[in-house]
């Protein structure tokens, strides 16, 4: 359609703001449909350090000057079965949130390491299993949130942002895929104590083909 009206701007202007809205719809619905669990999902074996490497690369581009990136890996394998571009997404995702939280610069230290919980590890963490979990740790300098604004957080459209620069949508997409690839997400804040996001995935007994 945009085509056939190519020569009339007036008429693809309003065909333009039509499709843009379908877009936006499109979005929305994937967004949801994450929040809800049922996105679809391609996982594979994945090794978590790597992963955590290659992001680290994107966070320095996405978020810009004055945003730090400190990477702590562990020092053994960790080995997950999860959608790694979703994944990616959602530490980018939380990064982002980061970011906003430090308007005057700061430092986002992602830390990966392989844990096992005890029983009484998992008391205060749940949906938490005991048994061997690789963990992925995400922690700013930002303003902290809160109790009231932390426990909010992954509600779908709750937001702090002003109207028009965020959907509420962001990290109720990462708590929906989270929670539907059997993982754990937590979070713990302080006001001007910064933030940290604590995600935990079942390990895999299968090594990556990065450390094979």
């Amino acid at each position: 359609l945009l085509d056939y009206c190519a020569d009339r701007p007036d008429i693809a202007a309003t065909v333009q703001s039509i499709l843009n809205a379908a877009l936006r719809g499109t979005d929305l619905t994937k967004q949801m449909l994450a929040y809800s669990r049922r996105q679809p999902l391609r996982p594979r074996l994945v090794e978590l350090n790597g992963l955590a490497d290659r992001t680290k690369k994107l966070l320095a581009r996405t978020l810009g000057e004055g945003i730090m990136i400190d990477l702590r890996q562990s020092h053994e394998p960790c080995s997950i079965i999860v959608d790694e571009a979703q994944l990616e997404a959602a530490i980018v995702n939380i990064a982002i949130n980061a970011r906003d939280a430090m308007p005057n610069g700061g430092t986002i230290t992602v830390s990966t390491q392989k844990l096992r919980f005890k029983p009484e590890d998992v008391m205060d963490r749940p949906g938490l299993a005991p048994g061997e979990h690789a963990v992925l740790q995400i922690t700013d300098t930002g303003t902290g949130m809160p109790p009231e604004v932390m426990s909010r957080i992954f509600e779908p459209f709750f937001t702090t942002k002003e109207t028009g620069k965020g959907s509420g949508l962001g990290l109720s997409m990462v708590y929906g895929f989270v929670k539907q690839s059997g993982g754990y997400i937590g979070v713990t804040s302080a006001l001007e104590k910064g933030t940290t996001f604590e995600l935990a995935f079942p390990a895999s007994a299968e090594r990556s083909e990065e450390h094979t």
